[in-house]
């Protein structure tokens, strides 16, 4: 009988952004979320026939790329966000995530093509819970494949 098949853990992953981050701890993040495709439709609606419509496809669409991690006092990931929202330069890259298994090699790789910063956020700051303080980075991008 051939070995049992698991499938692989959410938790062991790695996102590298292509030239903008300082090293390992600008590059950590506790959740990446947005790893999803779908293909738009138009319905078509034929004279005569009304018990049905034709759904016709038309393009992909994917949604932002949204990364989270404690909040950091230096990154240059955070530079390069301020230098799209404070001052309108935008320098897209590309962006890989990479899932990995236990002994750190990686098992699947997300490439996201012409990848740009557009909204940062910080969670919020409460005197009677006990956080961490989460910075919140949501990423646009032309697509992704699955390398």
């Amino acid at each position: 009988m051939a070995g049992t098949y698991y499938p692989p853990v959410g938790f062991h992953f790695k996102v590298d952004v292509n030239g903008k981050g300082n090293g390992g701890t600008d590059l950590r993040f506790q959740e990446v979320s947005g790893l999803s495709a779908e293909i738009t439709i138009e319905e078509l609606q034929v004279g005569g026939i009304n018990a049905f419509s034709y759904k016709l496809p038309v393009k992909a669409k994917y949604p932002n790329l949204i990364l989270k991690r404690g909040m950091l006092t230096d990154s240059n990931l955070i530079k390069w966000f301020k230098d799209a929202i404070e001052n309108f330069i935008f320098d897209p890259t590309l962006i890989y995530i990479y899932l990995l298994n236990e002994d750190h090699q990686t098992i699947s790789t997300w490439e996201f093509t012409q990848a740009y910063p557009i909204k940062w956020a910080i969670s919020d700051f409460k005197a009677q819970e006990n956080s961490l303080v989460v910075e919140t980075i949501e990423i646009a991008y032309q697509f992704f494949q699955r390398k």
